[in-house]
């Protein structure tokens, strides 16, 4: 027989998932023109506001100068006739008309002005640019990728996890993931959003971490695999030899003290993790309560036994400082 023992675990939920940039853009145009410059080379990391490609402007930039002519010139002719109202030589219709005159031909300076800057693209924010697509004097069109831009001082890592760990998932929550990719480089980061659904196909539930990039060695799509140690707790645990399993259900045979005498009761008992040559209990047994191990073919609920051996406690077995993370890694290799 053995007696039931309570142990440190720790839950760990491996995972794999995919690297994105904290934040990413295709690079476009908003209107179909010629290029006529490139400001970046393929790879280079770019600062937020950096012009990266110039297009054709020679006719928006005439345009530009004639609105500003017109604004300038209806701004005067404001100042004059609002001057003149005030001597009382300008009546207020002449006013008023000399006013919507500057407020339009100011629209059409800023509607010039705004088409104007739509032909030169800047860098949202910073980051590396990808391979360009186009050249020097290319046409392009809204909708032609010219290049990517990727902030990848931080990435962001979505991987899913089984609904039945809904539970141990938190914001915050730590996580270590590496790569093959990189000689299994660990990099720590921590759980950032959960999903607010679970996917009815696979009973998983997308989470997002986020993982410090400050040397840029992480890249986008690269597959990582994730470790997250979930919860740590007490909990009662018995040798995997105590359990008989029948359908779905698990019993044990308890050892009770009737009048000196030593009596086994068959009892229903819920497991929860399977740790080497272990299981927790999550309920149907109490610590130091005594389990039958060995024998279990010959005896029956209620029947009187002889206790020739007591195992130790498993706890014991273990080591009073174990982990769940460290049993279940010694079982996988």
């Amino acid at each position: 027989m053995q007696a039931v023992s309570t142990l440190e675990l720790t839950t760990q939920i491996e995972a794999l998932g995919s690297l994105r940039a904290n934040e990413t853009i295709t690079l476009t145009s908003n209107e179909t023109k010629k290029i006529t410059r490139i400001n970046f080379d393929d790879g280079q990391r770019v600062e937020q506001g950096q012009i990266l490609v110039e297009m054709t402007s020679r006719e928006e930039s005439a345009l530009l100068e004639e609105a500003r002519f017109n604004a300038d010139e209806a701004k005067k002719q404001l100042d004059r006739v609002r001057e003149l109202a005030k001597r009382g030589a300008a009546s207020q219709a002449e006013l008023d008309q000399r006013i919507r005159e500057f407020e339009a031909a100011r629209a059409r300076y800023n509607a010039t002005e705004s088409r104007l800057k739509d032909l030169v693209l800047l860098a949202p924010f910073s980051g590396v640019v990808g391979l360009r697509q186009v050249s020097v004097g290319a046409l392009v069109s809204p909708g032609n990728a010219i290049t990517t831009l990727n902030d990848d001082s931080k990435m962001k890592l979505d991987f899913t996890v089984p609904a039945v760990y809904l539970r141990n998932l938190h914001q915050g929550l730590p996580i270590v993931a590496k790569s093959r990719d990189l000689g299994d480089k660990e990099f720590e980061g921590e759980v950032v959003s959960i999903d607010n659904q679970i996917d009815e196909v696979t009973r998983a539930i997308k989470v997002r971490a986020l993982l410090d990039n400050k040397n840029h060695e992480l890249k986008q799509g690269m597959l990582m695999l994730v470790d997250l140690k979930a919860s740590s707790r007490n909990a009662l645990v018995i040798s995997e030899a105590a359990l008989v399993p029948q359908a779905s259900n698990n019993f044990v045979f308890v050892m009770n003290e009737v009048n000196g005498e030593s009596i086994v009761e068959r009892r229903q008992i819920t497991i929860g993790e399977r740790l080497p040559g272990a299981v927790e209990v999550l309920n149907g047994l109490s610590a130091q309560e005594k389990v039958v191990t060995h024998g279990l073919q010959k005896i029956r609920p209620g029947q009187k036994v002889q206790v020739l051996a007591e195992e130790k406690p498993f706890a014991e077995h273990a080591g009073e400082k174990s982990h769940l993370s460290d049993l279940i890694k010694s079982a996988k290799n």
